[in-house]
Parts: structure tokens; sequence; C-alpha cells
């Protein structure tokens, strides 16, 4: 059960489950410094069967469990899913790395991004039993990728729903330095592929980021579109740059975002005493359907994460604003981009600490997103180049 994934994960690292006893915790934690390997090779190397792990949520054999994933479609509630991938691809990782003389890991093991999730059907089902499987599929220095599948049960075999790939980083028993992990050694020639992939799928990281709109310029094919778009909404009577009208079956932009508050309590703290990853994915999620269900005006379905990047931990205690907004839209298609930066009431400072892209399709053909200004131009082209990425993979 996904519950047993999180008391292992706490059993590793030496938590308490108790708020009132994390520093005593951590301190303990300081110990294990001298368990970190100085150079990577001096770790055994490992292979991916070594990690490969299966979890079963049993939302059809224990009914009890049930109602903390349903939602009031009578379908399972998809940040709930994202919650339980996030401490699976830990506990994945935690297995590679694991050294059978050492009970208590000297790694401090958190969510760098989400590459991408994507999904294959529109609906799980909440009273079928759902299967979690994993692996390590390419490590780095200090870094690992992790592919995940989920499954679900439908007359008595196992059908997939889902496939994720996350991007996990060792740290040191504090979390403040990056620290060595075991190797990869492929096995065999499918085995040499997944890895190629992982390879090439953080180059592939390192371009879009290269190319990211707030380092460089959009293409010249970019620019025509921002130019067009201003061009059509222009008002021809006035003939003045100043007068914008709205084209018919669209909404401009900055009249399809909402916005959200979350207090982050002890509660919803991970292992290492931040507020738990899969929990910010969760809130983000939320946010970012109801955007685009107030936007397209019915029930949207995800069909794709990707991008997550988490660029701060967010601490216990912090005011965490989620601002979601549909930047891109075509035929039944939203794209969506959550925004969540923390608030410090005392330096009254704001950090970006995650930036958030889902792919949704409604139910019905929805307006087109309209962009006015320069900043909501590059927004727009930002979600165009995701929901392109998304379209290509799937």
């Amino acid at each position: 059960m996904v519950c047993c994934v999180r008391s292992r994960l706490r059993e590793i690292v030496g938590a308490s489950t108790n708020w009132r006893d994390h520093v005593q915790a951590m301190q303990e934690r300081k110990a294990l410094h001298t368990l970190l390997a100085k150079r990577q090779e001096d770790l055994p190397p490992r292979r991916m069967k070594d990690s490969y792990l299966e979890v079963i949520l049993p939302l059809g054999s224990q009914p009890q469990i049930r109602e903390k994933y349903l939602n009031v479609y009578n379908s399972v509630r998809f940040g709930r899913i994202l919650e339980d991938l996030d401490s699976l691809g830990v506990l994945i990782c935690y297995t590679h790395t694991k050294q059978e003389a050492q009970p208590r890991s000297p790694l401090s093991i958190v969510t760098a991004l989400v590459d991408k999730i994507n999904l294959r059907k529109k609906v799980v089902h909440p009273d079928c039993d759902i299967k979690f499987t994993g692996n390590v599929s390419w490590v780095g220095k200090t870094s690992m990728e992790v592919k995940m599948h989920m499954l679900q049960l439908h007359d008595g075999d196992y059908c997939p729903v889902l496939d994720a790939t996350f991007v996990m980083v060792a740290r040191d028993p504090e979390n403040k330095r990056p620290a060595f992990v075991n190797p990869l050694i492929p096995e065999s020639p499918e085995e040499e592929e997944i890895f190629k992939q992982g390879e090439m799928n953080k180059l592939k990281r390192i371009d879009f980021s290269t190319a990211s709109l707030l380092k460089m310029a959009p293409t010249a094919e970019e620019r025509n579109i921002v130019h067009d778009i201003f061009l059509n909404t222009l008002d021809t009577r006035t003939v003045s740059f100043r007068s914008r009208v709205l084209p018919p079956n669209s909404v401009w932009m900055e009249d399809a975002k909402l916005k959200g508050l979350q207090i982050c309590h002890p509660q919803e703290r991970n292992i290492f005493n931040r507020i738990f990853g899969g929990f910010l994915m969760r809130k983000a999620f939320e946010l970012g359907w109801a955007t685009a269900c107030s936007c397209g005006g019915s029930r949207p379905f995800i069909v794709s994460v990707d991008d997550i990047m988490f660029q701060r931990p967010v601490e216990v205690g912090s005011l965490l604003l989620l601002s979601g907004q549909v930047c891109y839209t075509e035929k039944n298609y939203i794209q969506v981009r959550v925004h969540s930066e923390v608030y410090d009431a005392d330096t009254r400072e704001h950090h970006t600490t995650n930036i958030f892209h889902f792919t949704f399709i409604s139910e019905n053909e929805v307006p087109r997103v309209v962009p006015k200004t320069y900043g909501e131009s590059m927004l727009y082209l930002d979600g165009k180049r995701h929901f392109a990425a998304t379209m290509k993979e799937i």
C-alpha cells in the first residue's frame, strides 16, 4: 500500500512522526556524514532491476481508503496520484542507493523535477485496484531518472493508465550539498536504449531551458504569430495602438486566470521537514484544473504534465501563493501554467518555488485565449511550445 511507502521512507532516513521531535531527528542525521562516498567510483554499480518496485493501491479490495481518492465525478483524484508517484519515486531511488550494512541512508533524496507524465486513459475508476511499478532508468553523478507506470485492474488484467518520468537528486544528510549515487549498468540492448533515452532527456531539458523566452527572443515565426494576434485585435474604427477589440469566440488572457493561497502546516511536511513535493503538485494541479474548467466551461481531463521544476524548497509555515493561467488553447485543448511562490511575512519578499505545466482536454471546444501585452504574448508562446511538445509525444 502507498502509506507503507511513506512509512518505509521515514525508517530509511530516521524521520520522526512527531513534529516536535524533528529538530532532534535532523541533528542525529548529521552523524551520517561519514558514510558518504568521496567519489562515485567508490560505490558499487547497480542494475535497473535492483531498484524495481511494485506497489498496490487497493481501491477495489479495501473500500475504506477509497474516499481519500474519490472526486465528485466518481473517478480518482489525479492530485492524489501525483502525491503517490512522488513518494514512490523517492523510495525507488533509496532502493537503488541502499547499502546492506547501513540501516539508515546518509542521503537526502528529493524531487528535482517532473520531466513528463502522459496519461493513456481519461478516467481512472475508484473501485478497482491500482498498481504502481518503477525503477531507476538513468544515473548521473548525483542525480537519478526514475520511470514509473500506473496500471489498473480491469477484468483480471492490469491495463496501463499513465507513464511518468521524474528526476531525483541526492544530497548530504543535512540536505545542503550534492552527494554521489551508485552508477547504473544497463544489462541488455533494451536497457541500453532506456539509459540512452535518459541521457537524451537531460540534453533536451538543457536545450529547452537555453531557448527559454526569459533568455532569448522569440523565433521569426513566433514574432509573426504575436504580430498577427495584435493586428487581429486592433479596433479598425479608431486606428489606435491602444484600442483593442476581442475577436469572436475568444477570451482575454487576463480574464483566464485564478489564484489561490495555501498555509503550509506541519501535516504536509516531508521526511526532511520541508513541505512535501507531492502536496505542492496536488495543490497546483487542482488550481490548474479549476482554471481550465472556468475557461472551457465544461469538465477538463488531464492529458499531460511536463517540466515541473522544483526551484527551491517550501518551509513549514510558509504562505504559498498559487497563480493559474490559461496560456494557450487549441480546439478542445487547454494549456495551463501554474506559478507558485512563497511569501515571507517578515521580509515581505516573494520567491518562486515551482512552475507547473498542465495540458487538459475539454468536453467541448474552448474559446481562443488572446494576449494583450508583450509579457502575456511570451506566456502564450511558451504555452504553445509546451503544447506542441506534448502533442509530439502523445
